[in-house]
This record gives C-alpha cells, structure tokens and sequence, in this order.
C-alpha cells in the first residue's frame, strides 16, 4: 500500500499555485520607483507612479510591488482598490483612454448644470479616446460648474471649454502663484519661528496665547489647537506631526485659497507647532484634487531645506488618491502608512497611539496658518473678530444660489442673512432664499427661516445641524429638496468605506427609498438613528443628516 502511494507521489507533477511574478515588470517596477527608498508605507505613493505612467495598475504590478515588499498579493490588491484614483484591472485587459475628464458631481455643482454637461460630454466624445467619469466635490463650488481634464481644472466649465482642452491636449497642471518665499522672508517671514528655535519665547507663552485666541480645529471637529498641544506634550517622545489636506467636504475650498495665496503662512505655522510638540518628523496629506498645490508645495519645501529652515525629510509630502473618508485623522494616519483609509476605533486617540504608533499632533491647514498672526499681533487681535460672545474669524467657503460666492472671512457667530446679504451680495436674479447646508454634506440642512442663528461651533447642534469645516452651501425656491438630500446620500454611499455595516448599508438602503421617492419618515428615522448610534466614525453617524433635516425642516415640501 505504501509502496504504491510512494510510486503516485512520484508521478505528480508540481505546478506553482498563487499568481506569478514577472520578472520583467519587476525590473520595471523596480527602475520606476527607484527615486523613493524601498519601504511598506509608500505603497500608495508607488502605485501613483504606476498609475501616472500606464493609466492604470495591472495585477502584474501589483504582483511585482508585493514581490519587492514581501507583502502578500492581497495586500496590495485591497489597498489599491480602495482608492477612487487607481485603476486596477487584469494584465490582458485594454488600458483606460488617454485622456479622462472627471465632471464634479457635488451639489453646488449639480445645481449649476453638472448632470447636463456630464451627459453632453458622453455623446460628444469618442469613448475610446475619452472617458467621462463623475468625480466628487474638486474644491472648485465657487466657480461652478466644474471638471477636470487630466490634471487640468476647467471652471465655469461649459461643452466648449471641456472639449477645447480635449482636442488641444490640455491636460497639464497649470501654474499657482501667491507669495513668494523672497517677498515672505521681506515681511518678517520665518522670523518667530527662528526666536522659537532660540528659545526667546517659549512653548508655554505660545499655548496660553492660543487658548485665549480662541482658535480651534479649523478642518470641522473644533477642538481647542493650545489643548491638543497640551494632549501630545503630555505623551512621552519620539512624536510625530501630521496636516489634514485632504479638504473633501463637499462645498469646502478654504484651505485650498490660504494655501495658493500665502503657502509659506501656512508652513510658518506648522513648523511652530511641530517645534512646540518637539515632532520628529511633519507628515502633509495633501489631497489628489489639488495637483497645482501639491507640485508648489514640494517646491516650497525644497526651498525651506536649501535656505538651511529645515532639514531634509523633515517634512514629507504624502499623496492622497481620491477617498473622503482620509479626512478623518485616523483613517488618514492608515493611508500615510500605505494601507486603507479605514478610521480606528478609538481610544486610543492619535493623541497618544497616532502615525506609525506615536503620540501625533495632528492639525488641519487653517488652523496653522493663523499662528504666526495670532503670536505676534497678540490673542486679543484675534479674539475680537467674533461677535454675539463667539471668539475669533471664520473662513465660510459659500456657493450656491448666490450672486458672489467664494471665501469669506467673517466674524464667527455671524448669522446667515448677514453672510448672504452682507457678503455674498444676496442671491442670484430670480431666485429666493429657501435653505442652506450651515457645514457641507454632513451639517445637516436648515431653512431660510432659521437664517437669524449664529453660525459657529456649538450653535447648531441643537437644531440638529453643525458648522464643521464652515461649508455653506445655498439653494432656492426653484430647487427640489428631494433631490439635494438624494444628491448627498449618494456621496455618502459612494464614499463609505465599508468598515462597519450601519454606514455601509445603511448609506445604500437610504439612496435605494430616496430613489424610488419613499419618503417612509418612521423608516428613514429608524435608519438614520441607527447609522448614528452604531457607526464607527463621523462619516456614518453624520450621513443621515440631511434626511432628518430635510424631514423636520422641509416636510410639506416633500412629495
């Protein structure tokens, strides 16, 4: 009997199992990402490289970048996938065409047109050359509609335009200015961060004038910046820093005008801060939409090191690739380490257990950039530009119905009819206040007849809504209700990163009644509590926003 088995085994003839590496494409692989050093946590900044030069990450290459990494074939394969701006498909499969125009689908802009001019463009190109594909909220609501062929914006988009840059090829990046380094350094740029490093003022003197400013996380959680210092000082070092430019609320474009205007405010203030938490290292997760930005700020960066600021990889610049859900910190900190943007559960906060398990300082560009002001105009200067008891300015990123929109710094607790009358003109011709989203697809919405309540943290709340990143958004008479809150669920669904079951299918059963028009108020109240009570993150405990809103604000609109 042995004897017999032992002449099988010897007939068999091995195969290799699992998928095969191509020693070519690792070659290939291998001389293409040769410029950045060999390690997990730039994974993603790999597959941006792959996916810049194919179009595309064939499983080949996720194969060869496993290879090299040691990692299994699933790990980079799940990763890869996650992310909105990779194209993974199979080796035989034809590349996406040369050129890809991506149509913002955001509200502001689908109230300008974007739905009609997506379809227009899909019948007036060759989907073989072409591909016209939705794409979220680009930072660009202020000059609505708006899309982006290749890494070239198109605003105020219209057919002419988009297919002006399809037939000339006008695909590239175009040049931000702001400024410059010279023109900084003459108005006492960089000056309070060198009496930092010299120890004429000290970390103590900075947070006190912080704490009483009054600044807060500016990205939409509000939490007092001198006490998040406190939090990580408190943690034993190594510690480490991170920005959260990855500015995706739909409707929020604030970060993206400090950063083209005055880059090096910015930068000022990050380093204070990273000084001031005595950070190893700084992280900046810029996201994908902002390419101008993203290809300046390695500019400036390199121009800090030369000019003996910083010292090299000081300051690293991490690449985000399409995902909403990497502006919660945590989920963030994840995709800087090369994997999925899943949030953690928490505690521990990043506080403590933070970017590659230290204790991390995380902040939102806005908020650094007033550092420098706040520290050597003094607290008060900063305070006293509130109103109604708030403390301090406020960015609001205002779109819609309105005749001006854009960036408007205003005093927090500003109400809004004095924002839409005092600084956004009033409304467009033709159209009459109806409502507005106080802080972007996840602040819930309100009527034009709750327009008299101040706008800042805490304000809100108890209508059910919040300012969050300061994302206002404004609509009409001549819009449909239903329609908007359809638009901002299917946001949510599309950009739930699928961790936990009440967002993931929550999110999609929402979008399935808004889209046959069943408006059930007692079974959309039974989802949308459910999605806040048992969601891991502030994605799904804040989806159900602007149903609930749109049931207690707008009921008798509602068909």
């Amino acid at each position: 009997m042995l004897d017999n088995f032992e002449k099988k085994k010897k007939k068999f003839v091995p195969y290799p199992k699992g998928r095969q590496v191509d020693n070519d494409c690792v070659n290939e692989i291998q001389s293409l990402i040769s410029k950045l050093p060999l390690r997990r946590d730039l994974l993603i900044e790999y597959f941006h490289l792959v996916q810049d030069k194919y179009r595309c990450i064939r499983k080949k290459h996720l194969a060869a970048l496993s290879s090299l990494l040691k990692i299994p074939f699933a790990e980079t394969f799940e990763v890869a996938t996650f992310y909105a701006h990779f194209d993974v498909i199979d080796d035989k499969d034809e590349a996406p065409p040369k050129i890809t125009v991506r149509v913002c689908d955001s509200l502001t802009c689908e109230l300008k047109g974007s739905e009609k001019l997506s379809s227009t463009l899909k019948k007036n190109t060759n989907e073989k050359n072409v591909r016209i594909v939705r794409a979220p909220c680009m930072g660009l609501c202020d000059v609505a509609p708006a899309c982006e062929v290749g890494h070239n914006h198109i605003v105020n988009a219209d057919e002419k335009k988009v297919l002006d840059a399809i037939e000339t090829g006008n695909t590239q990046t175009p040049h931000i200015g702001g400024i410059s380094f010279e023109d900084y350094i003459k108005n006492d740029g960089y000056k309070l961060l060198n009496d930092c490093y010299k120890g004429n003022i000290s970390v103590e003197e900075i947070i006190e004038e912080l704490n009483n400013s009054g600044l807060k996380g500016m990205g939409g959680a509000g939490f007092p910046s001198g006490q998040k210092w406190k939090f990580v000082r408190m943690e034993p070092g190594p510690r480490l820093m991170t920005i959260n430019g990855d500015e995706g609320e739909p409707g929020t474009f604030k970060d993206k005008l400090y950063l083209e205007t005055d880059m090096h405010k910015f930068l000022e203030g990050m380093l204070i801060a990273a000084w001031a938490v005595e950070a190893r290292e700084i992280y900046i997760y810029m996201r994908d939409e902002y390419p101008a930005i993203r290809k300046k700020l390695l500019q400036e960066v390199d121009r800090l090191v030369s000019n003996n600021i910083i010292k090299k990889n000081y300051v690293n610049i991490r690449r985000g690739a399409g995902a909403y859900i990497c502006g919660e910190e945590s989920a963030m900190i994840e995709s800087i380490e090369g994997k999925r943007g899943m949030p953690r559960h928490k505690p521990p906060f990043v506080s403590k257990v933070g970017l590659f398990g230290l204790p991390t300082l995380n902040h939102n560009i806005e908020t650094v950039y007033w550092i420098r002001d706040i520290i050597q105009r003094g607290f008060k200067w900063y305070a006293n530009q509130g109103t109604r008891g708030q403390k301090g300015p406020h960015s609001f990123s205002v779109s819609g119905r309105i005749k001006n929109p854009g960036v408007k710094l205003a005093p927090a607790g500003i109400t809004m009819n004095e924002l839409l009358n005092d600084f956004c003109g009033g409304m467009e011709d033709g159209h009459k206040f109806f409502g507005y989203l106080p802080g972007g697809a996840s602040g819930g919405i309100l009527p034009a007849t709750k327009a008299d309540i101040p706008l800042d943290f805490g304000t809100l709340e108890k209508f059910g809504c919040f300012i969050g990143s300061g994302a206002v958004v404004v609509f009409s008479d001549k819009d449909d209700i239903t329609r908007i809150v359809l638009n901002l669920l299917k946001f949510f669904e599309d950009e739930s990163c699928g961790q936990c079951t009440p967002c993931r299918v929550g999110t999609e059963k929402a979008v399935k009644l808004l889209e046959k028009g069943n408006w059930d108020k007692d079974l959309l109240n039974e989802l949308v509590e459910t999605m806040g009570d048992a969601s891991i993150c502030g994605l799904g405990q804040a989806a159900g926003n602007p149903i609930r809103s749109a049931i207690n604000f707008f009921g008798s609109h509602i068909k």
